[in-house]
């Protein structure tokens, strides 16, 4: 008994300090924590500034109602951008907004929520700001699938607006086309104007495509040039779908199917 009783003498406080960390232990993992995130609550309360629930909550509304003012305001402002562009086009078309376009055919294609309902036809053609977006290759009656003038498989026949020099514009998957001349010493220089030539027998004629970045003489069979596309197809949200009867047939090309309800958006 006399050795016990020394012993606990000499280890109480260690003993005690083991069990308490091992109950402390047992405890939080028996309620998640919830006593350490009680004490830091607890600890830091002054530190925060003194707001009931009630408050919190209203502050969140309105800073909800803020929010959705500020998107307001620029749906606002492209809806008077879309008017200020029909107001520019020769003919009146149907507007339209972009609701399907796959993360992995960003640059090739796209789905418009306006279809034969409205009147759209394949081989009409699409423009937005800037000038040419694509065409309508296909259309359900509520949608309308758009092959972009940047997808490789695009071709549109083309010309320099200031020295009228013909060639051909094909797509590369980004905001750049290629234009392949017809001659071996074109009149081309960097910041010509590109539009659509009398040649195109997809797209009417003098439709804007870009202006003109680089160009490569050497380039063998053709000369080419590198053409900025002057429509922000990157982050294109509407845009206007204008009648037109092509003088070829408009095949459809083999592309994922983009009008399921999940719209093909990333």
């Amino acid at each position: 008994m006399f050795a016990l009783r020394r012993w606990w003498n000499r280890h109480a406080l260690k003993t005690g300090i083991v069990a308490l960390a091992i109950s402390s232990a047992w405890a939080m993992r028996a309620t998640d924590g919830a006593a350490l995130y009680e004490a830091y609550h607890w600890l830091t309360r002054p530190l925060q500034p003194g707001l009931n629930q009630e408050q919190a909550f209203e502050n969140s509304y309105i800073l909800e109602l803020q929010q959705r003012i500020v998107e307001l305001e620029n749906q606002n402002r492209v809806l008077q951008q879309i008017d200020a562009y029909e107001d520019t086009l020769t003919q009146p078309g149907v507007r339209a907004a972009v609701i399907g376009r796959a993360a992995d055919h960003w640059w090739q294609h796209l789905v418009l929520n306006r279809g034969s309902r409205q009147g759209v036809e394949p081989g009409h053609i699409v423009t937005g700001p800037g000038g040419i977006v694509g065409r309508v290759v296909s259309v359900s009656p509520s949608t309308s699938r758009v092959l972009l003038i940047s997808d490789p498989t695009s071709r549109v026949g083309a010309k320099v607006s200031r020295s009228r020099v013909m060639g051909v514009v094909r797509g590369q998957s980004n905001n750049r086309v290629i234009m392949e001349f017809f001659e071996k010493n074109p009149d081309v220089k960097a910041g010509d104007v590109i539009v659509t030539s009398s040649y195109s027998r997809l797209f009417p004629r003098d439709v804007p495509i870009g202006r003109v970045e680089s160009i490569d003489l050497t380039k063998s069979p053709a000369p080419e040039a590198t053409i900025q596309l002057s429509s922000p197809l990157s982050i294109l949200e509407w845009a206007v779908i204008q009648p037109f009867n092509p003088l070829e047939a408009v095949d459809e090309p083999t592309i994922p199917n983009l009008d399921d309800e999940s719209g093909g958006t990333p």
